[in-house]
C-alpha cells in the first residue's frame, strides 16, 4: 500500500507556511557537494521474557552528537573547515568569552571493546585552539561545541534520560542558529573572529546527514551500560532494533543509494552507508554496531554503548522515541531478555530494504526462517520491555505509550504519522509535487529535503510545519532556551557548565572527565577538577562551593576537601 493521507502542495507552503527564500545564485556546498537549483515562483526469549537479574535498574546517562552540514551561498566552494571553524569562534567569543583546548589525554576512538587498540599513532595531549579546522568550546551547558570532520559539531551534556537528553539536543539546533548569527555580526562589522581571515559570508547550517554527493556525516548517540552486561549481548539485542527503529525516527531522504544514484525517496538518510554488522569505524565500513570503547568514566564499571545508526532528527517526537525507546531496550537486555529471534539473516541489506520501503509492508527474512516486517518487529520488541522492564518514571511510562501510538499508526497508514515524525511529514510535503507530476528527481524535491532540515526558523521547512499546527511538539520554547543556559542539574555537566560560565578566563583546557585551571599559586601551573564519575559533581554536590568561590583554583581545592572527606 502506499502512503496516501496528508499531502499537501509545496506551491501552498510557499504562501501558507510563508518559509520561501530568495536565493540570487542557490548553489549550497555541503562537505564537498554543490548543487545547482532552479527554483520555481513557488519556492524560491529466547522467545519470551526472561525474568530481571535485578530490581535495581541501573543509572542510564546519556546525549548525542551531531555533525551539522554547512553551507556558504555566496561562496559555494569556500572550505568548510574555514567556515565551520568561523562558526565555532564566533560562538565561543561572543557567548563563553574564550575558546578552550581540549584535552584529548583521555581520548581513546581506536580502543576496541572486543579487546584491541588500533591507534597508529599519538596525538598531542592538547591542540592549540588557534589551529584551523580544531576549534573547541565547551559551552555553558556543559556542551561541547566544536570542528570535527569540516562541520560544525554539538555535543550534547550528560544527560539522565532520554526526555532530558532529547531537550538538550534541541538546546544544540539553537546553539547553531546562533553561530550563524554571531558570524553574520562579526561579518557586518567588517571583522572576523578567525585572525589572518577576511570576514565570513553568511552561513547556511542544516540539520541533516547525507550531502547528496556521495557522503554522509554523523547524527550519534551515546548510552552509558554496566560493564556486568556482556557487550556481545548488547549486539545481539540491538541488532534487530536498529534494523527496525527506522521507521519511527528516520529523517527521510531523497535519492536512493550512497550517491543518491537512483531517484526515490526513503526513509531513512544512514541506511544506505551501513556496510557491515559489527565495526570500530564511524567514517568508512560502518557497522550497525560500532564497538568504541570510550565510556569517559570508569572504564571498570561502565561502557558507553556509541550508536551510528541514527538519523539527525528535527521533530521532537521521533528525538524521543530514538533515545527513548534504545534506553528501554537496554535496560531489557540488563534484565536478560533476549531477542536473538528477531535477527535478520542478512541485517546490513535490510536496514536498507526497510528503509527503501515507504509502504512499511516489507517482509524481512530473519535467521531461523520466519519472516516479519518491520512494524511486526518493533511491536514484539515493545511487548517485551513493557513485561520485563520494572520501576519506570513517569517519563519512560510516556515513552512506551508514544511508542505504541506511532507503531499503531504506521500499521494504519504511515503519513497519519506526519504530525509526529520527520520521514512522513517531508515524504508529505515532497508527495505533493510529486501528485501534481514533478519527478522526484527533480531539484526542487532535493531543495524541500534541505530546506526541511535548515536550523534557521525563518526558512526550515520543518519550523514552517510547528508554527502550523502541523508539528506536534513535547516541549516548550522557554524549556528549550533554558537548556542553552543551564546544565543538566544530575550530572557532572553541571559543574563543567557552571565552573566554565564562572571562570572562564582561567580555563586552561577541558575534556569529558577533567577540567584544568590556571594555579595562581604555581606560576605556569594547573590545578585539575576530577570529573571521572558521571554522577559525581553534579548540581548537589558542586553548587555552594562553585557560588563561594572567588576562582577556580580555590573551587578545585573545595572539591579536593570535600573529595577527601568522603
Amino acid at each position: 500500500m502506499e502512503p496516501h493521507r496528508q499531502t499537501v502542495s509545496i506551491c501552498s507552503l510557499s504562501t501558507e507556511l510563508g518559509v520561501v527564500e530568495a536565493i540570487p545564485n542557490p548553489n549550497f556546498y555541503l562537505a564537498g557537494a554543490d548543487y545547482s537549483l532552479g527554483l520555481p515562483n513557488c519556492i524560491n526469549e529466547f522467545i519470551g521474557v526472561a525474568k530481571m537479574k535485578s530490581t535495581q535498574k541501573f543509572r542510564r546517562f546519556m546525549g548525542t552528537e551531531t555533525e551539522f552540514g554547512i553551507a556558504t551561498p555566496t561562496q559555494p566552494k569556500l572550505s568548510p573547515i574555514v567556515t565551520s571553524t568561523h562558526a565555532v569562534v564566533s560562538y565561543a567569543l561572543r557567548n563563553i568569552g574564550t575558546r578552550s583546548r581540549w584535552d584529548f589525554a583521555a581520548e581513546h576512538p581506536t580502543r576496541d571493546t572486543r579487546g584491541s587498540d588500533r591507534r597508529r599513532y599519538r596525538t598531542g595531549a592538547m591542540v592549540d585552539p588557534e589551529t584551523l579546522g580544531v576549534a573547541n568550546a565547551v559551552t555553558h551547558n556543559g556542551a561541547r561545541f566544536y570542528v570535527d570532520h569540516a562541520h560544525p559539531e554539538y555535543s550534547s551534556p550528560e544527560c539522565v534520560d532520554a526526555w532530558q537528553a532529547m531537550v538538550y539536543d534541541q538546546a544544540g539546533d539553537r546553539i547553531a542558529l546562533q553561530a550563524i548569527n554571531d558570524v553574520a555580526t562579526f561579518s557586518q562589522s567588517g571583522t572576523s573572529a578567525l585572525a589572518n581571515h577576511g570576514a565570513c559570508p553568511p552561513l547556511k547550517i542544516y540539520k541533516n546527514n547525507v550531502d547528496g554527493k556521495g557522503a554522509s556525516y554523523g547524527s550519534h548517540e551515546n548510552y552509558l551500560y554496566p560493564r556486568s552486561t556482556e557487550f556481545a549481548d548488547i549486539a545481539d539485542g540491538l541488532i534487530p532494533f536498529f534494523v527496525t527503529r527506522i521507521i519511527m525516527i528516520g529523517a527521510g531522504r531523497v535519492g536512493l543509494g550512497q550517491h543518491g544514484e537512483t531517484p526515490g525517496f526513503q526513509i531513512s538518510q544512514r541506511a544506505d552507508y551501513i556496510e557491515q554488522e559489527i565495526s570500530l569505524e564511524t567514517t568508512l565500513n560502518r557497522g550497525l554496531i560500532n564497538t568504541r570503547d570510550e565510556p569517559h568514566t570508569n572504564p571498570e564499571t561502565h561502557g558507553r554503548l556509541h550508536v551510528i545508526t541514527g538519523d539527525a532528527n528535527m521533530s521532537q517526537t521521533s528525538t524521543l522515541l530514538k533515545l527513548g525507546t534504545t534506553a528501554l531496550v537496554l535496560d531489557a537486555i540488563d534484565a536478560g531478555v533476549r531477542f536473538d529471534d528477531l535477527r535478520p539473516k542478512d541485517p546490513v541489506s535490510e536496514i536498507s530494504a526497510v528503509s527503501h520501503d515507504l509502504s512499511l509492508t516489507h517482509k524481512i527474512t530473519l535467521a531461523n526462517g520466519s519472516s516479519a516486517t518491520a512494524i511486526e518487529i518493533q511491536k514484539e520488541y515493545l511487548r517485551r520491555v513493557t513485561e520485563a522492564v520494572v520501576s519506570l518514571t513517569e517519563r519512560e511510562q510516556k515513552v512506551l505509550a508514544l511508542w505504541e501510538e506511532v507503531l499503531d499508526l504506521l500499521a494504519d497508514d504511515p503519513l497519519s504519522t506526519a504530525h509526529l515524525l520527520d520521514w512522513t511529514a517531508k515524504y508529505a510535503l515532497i508527495k505533493g509535487f510529486l501528485d501534481r507530476g514533478v519527478a522526484v528527481s527533480d531539484p526542487k524535491i532535493a531543495l524541500i529535503d534541505l530546506q526541511y532540515t535548515d536550523v534557521d526558523p525563518s526558512k526550515s521547512l520543518y519550523h514552517a510545519l510547528v508554527r502550523k499546527g502541523r508539528m506536534r511538539t513535547l516541549v516548550t520554547d522557554e524549556e528549550i532556551n533554558t537548556a542553552i543556559a543551564m546544565p543538566p542539574a544530575q550530572s557532572r555537566a553541571w559543574t563543567r557548565g557552571r565552573m566554565i560560565e564562572r571562570f572562564a578566563d582561567e580555563l586552561v583546557a577541558a575534556n569529558w572527565q577533567e577540567l584544568h585551571f590556571a594555579d595562581p599559586n604555581s606560576p605556569g601551573g594547573e590545578i585539575f577538577v576530577d570529573l571521572t564519575e558521571v554522577d559525581g559533581l553534579n548540581k548537589a554536590a558542586a553548587e555552594d562551593i562553585i557560588a563561594s568561590s572567588p576562582s577556580a583554583a580555590e573551587a578545585a581545592r573545595k572539591f579536593l576537601d570535600a573529595k577527601s572527606r568522603t
